[in-house]
């Protein structure tokens, strides 16, 4: 009888893995190893700050949710101690955070991720990590947009300008 609670008690973890990898707008797996209690404290608070869920699962539940979640690609990287940071709103916030923190610690380790529910690599995580934040993209895109409309008010007072002076 306990085999059975303990069975489905790992069926429902399953089922909250799968559930999160598939509504996670980005996921990040790393290698913890080598970091100290007051390391991971530290990565946790920062994750949990930007409203990051990380956990230490067991490879073989999260390959079992893997495949529920039609994700096999990403078994390749489930080995040795994983810790998973799952974010359901800000698809770059794991990923600069987990950079960030193993650039200042060589314990830890990206290996890869889901973005977006594409499997990629740790390289392709690290480039979404140096990318700037969504309101940097904005403004840089809202300067763009008004360059031109800029321009042509510098434009048209120049030649307002110089009518003037003919008058």
């Amino acid at each position: 009888m306990a085999n059975a609670k303990v069975i489905q008690a790992k069926q429902e973890a399953v089922e909250v893995v799968t559930a999160k990898l598939r509504e996670s707008a980005s996921t990040v797996v790393a290698d913890y190893r080598g970091l100290n209690v007051s390391q991971v404290t530290e990565l946790r608070k920062q994750l949990r700050e930007a409203g990051v869920e990380f956990q230490v699962l067991k490879n073989t539940l999260v390959r079992r949710a893997t495949a529920e979640a039609n994700l096999t690609d990403l078994d390749s990287v489930l080995t040795g101690p994983t810790a998973i940071a799952f974010s359901a709103d800000d698809a770059v916030a794991p990923a600069k955070i987990l950079n960030s923190f193993a650039k200042k610690n060589d314990a830890l380790k990206i290996k890869g991720g889901v973005v977006e529910g594409q499997v990629v690599g740790a390289e392709e995580i690290k480039a979404l990590a140096e990318l700037p934040s969504r309101e940097g993209l904005l403004s840089m895109l809202l300067s763009v947009l008004q360059a031109p409309v800029r321009n042509f008010a510098l434009a048209v007072k120049a030649v307002a300008e110089k009518q003037e002076e003919t008058a």
